[in-house]
């Protein structure tokens, strides 16, 4: 059952995993609006936004991005945390949960949940210590759409791929 969990988990985290070289593409933690986009302050102790806020429902599921290890989870001033520590050293914040799911030092794959929401989530990205726009490495689903025919005929089907920051 053991090896049965662990070929799950690295299987799971080669679906959202990024080509040896490349930036990272990862799906968002929520499907979700963005309330209130990346601003990087100024200063260290100015105004600004250090990560992405999205508008969800309470209770709304978030997944961790990528595969990891979680480094913290808690609160903070009464705020729920989750930070989950990735290849190279990353830092993804996951903040303003109503609950936490995962535990300090656990293993997560890519898409894992990790808690649910309260009415906002945080999601946060720090690179050797400096935050980071997370938005730049988080992908969406693309496909053209198309018609199905009406006769009965076999329908063509062509998946739609993940495209992250423009690409």
């Amino acid at each position: 059952m053991g090896r049965f969990v662990a070929l799950a988990l690295v299987l799971s985290s080669l679906l959202v995993a990024p080509v040896v070289g490349a930036a990272p593409c990862w799906l968002p933690p929520v499907a979700a609006p963005v309330a209130d986009p990346f601003r990087a302050p100024p200063c260290p102790w100015c105004a600004g936004n250090r990560g992405i806020e999205y508008h969800t429902a309470p209770e709304t599921v978030v997944r961790s991005v990528a595969a990891g290890r979680v480094t913290f989870s808690g609160s903070v001033a009464g705020t729920r945390y989750v930070v989950v520590e990735i290849a190279g050293g990353w830092l993804l914040t996951y903040g303003r949960l109503a609950s936490i799911t995962v535990r300090r030092g656990s293993p997560v794959a890519a898409r894992t949940v990790i808690g649910t929401t309260s009415d906002q989530l945080f999601f946060g990205l720090r690179i050797n210590g400096a935050y980071s726009d997370p938005a730049r490495y988080l992908g969406r689903w693309v496909g053209r759409p198309r018609l199905v025919p009406i006769d009965g005929s076999a329908t063509r089907y062509v998946p739609p791929r993940l495209r992250c920051g423009g690409r």
